[in-house]
């Protein structure tokens, strides 16, 4: 005896998923254009080097304290640079990450 399933039951809407997948691409824009709107900053050092980007990764300011800037110890001074920079990109990262996982449910898209 061959069971009978109700209708529709077990084949997926083609329509409904393909609205679904377009909401989807529009949120996740709209989520992708506030990020790059967005000012993050990171710091090294106890903020001896702050660097301030948006979410496109542009560095739009960098702020160096005096007590920074040793002219026999220009090293120190560029790896802090770097590891602000570092940092700065790290948290833009992160949002994005996080903001993309709440409109995707978590799956993994790449390129995301």
């Amino acid at each position: 005896m061959k069971a009978r399933m109700p209708q529709g039951y077990g084949r997926p809407d083609m329509n409904s998923l393909m609205r679904q997948a377009q909401k989807m691409q529009e949120d996740m824009k709209t989520k992708q254009a506030e990020l790059e709107a967005t000012e993050y900053t990171g710091s090294a050092s106890g903020e001896l080097v702050t660097v301030t980007m948006n979410g496109k990764h542009e560095v739009t300011a960098v702020k160096i304290k005096p007590e920074a800037v040793d002219p026999d110890d220009i090293e120190m001074l560029e790896d802090l640079v770097a590891a602000a920079f570092n940092a700065t990109c790290a948290k833009v990262d992160e949002a994005a990450g996080a903001e993309m996982g709440k409109i995707t449910g978590g799956m993994n898209i790449p390129g995301l």
